[in-house]
């Protein structure tokens, strides 16, 4: 990508987008398209239709999605499978229309089957049943990468897709409902360690305590492999800089797949996950699981030796990235405590 080229980041003020353009402005790409939901509703056609004929980007980042944990995805089925599909056929077909060069679809690992052989594989798609606690979006996924696929096949784009193992990092959604796992833990052992030093306190000068312990949905033994966002940027940004050839002849060289998946290749089992947090966080008191609760997947680490073959690996271990993530969320109490 010339480092003057329009650069069209859909999804700017999201998790992975924000991490996407955080990337390219350190790489010294100047003339990024990074407009809000309040200035473009990606799931309006016209709207979309308009912006590519007005900012003729030359490259697009799709990185504009409904996301969330179990608890949303089970809650909001039919929300996460419209409002996906409505942003990504818009954007893929604008793209095509007006010429883009260039896009980058992001996926989601959870588009694989439940019972996928580990390490998970690309050519793993479509091969098994889907793990039913967020198989709409699974599905919208899986329709967004083979939509790319279709247009690559048809009208000779190259149209990238490429699939994130669970990210986590600054910007996350901290909700304590409709979060992923790894934030929702976040704030839980944040929340649990103010209560828990205000109670401490309270039982000097009152002789009274509570906020004995954290609970954690599920067994805690499902195991989940973790991408820290700036990370996952770099390898977006690494795959869009790809030379043509290396392109159309290690990635749409179909049937092969037109996607590579991104992750450390390396999985952590929830209750690892929680003492983990637990220890950055600080807090002393004691762990509880509710197995009352969704384990969802019981185990998904994605095989990443295709991005690996082709140059990429992840930098961010977890420890250093729940440390970076943690501060992130103690600067920025107005943004994370809805």
């Amino acid at each position: 990508m010339n480092k003057r080229a329009k650069i069209f980041v859909a999804g700017a003020s999201g998790l992975a987008g924000s991490a996407i353009v955080r990337r390219l402005q350190s790489g010294g790409y100047e003339n990024l398209l990074t407009p809000g939901s309040a200035h473009l509703d990606l799931t309006n056609q016209g709207a979309v239709t308009a912006y590519f004929a007005a900012m003729k980007p030359e490259y697009v980042f799709l990185a504009a999605a409904k996301v969330g944990g179990i608890y949303a995805n089970n809650t909001y089925p039919a929300d996460f499978i419209h409002v996906n599909l409505m942003i990504q056929n818009n954007v893929i077909d604008q793209a095509y229309r007006h010429g883009v060069k260039r896009l980058l679809f992001l996926g989601s690992s959870c588009i694989y089957p439940k019972e996928a052989v580990q390490p998970i594989r690309e050519d793993a798609l479509l091969t098994g049943p889907l793990e039913p606690t967020n198989e709409p979006y699974a599905v919208a996924k899986i329709a967004g990468l083979k939509m790319c696929e279709a247009y690559n096949r048809q009208y000779g784009t190259q149209f990238l897709t490429v699939m994130p193992t669970n990210l986590y990092g600054p910007g996350d959604n901290f909700h304590p409902l409709n979060s992923h796992v790894l934030p929702a833990l976040v704030r839980r052992f944040d929340e649990a360690k103010r209560d828990r030093d205000s109670s401490i306190k309270a039982t000097l000068e009152k002789n009274s305590f509570n906020g004995e312990s954290v609970v954690v949905w599920g067994t805690g033994t499902p195991r989940r492999e973790f991408l820290y966002v700036d990370d996952m940027a770099d390898g977006c940004v690494f795959m869009m800089d790809l030379d043509d050839a290396t392109v159309d002849k290690e990635i749409l060289n179909y049937p092969k797949p037109c996607f590579v998946n991104l992750g450390t290749g390396e999985d952590i089992s929830i209750r690892e996950l929680a003492e983990t947090i637990k220890e950055v966080v600080g807090y002393d008191g004691k762990l509880a699981f509710d197995s009352n609760r969704p384990d969802g997947t019981m185990r998904k680490r994605l095989d990443v030796s295709r991005a690996k073959a082709l140059g990429w690996v992840a930098k961010v271990s977890l420890r250093e990235g729940l440390e970076k993530t943690y501060r992130w969320y103690l600067d920025h109490p107005g943004d994370v405590r809805s």
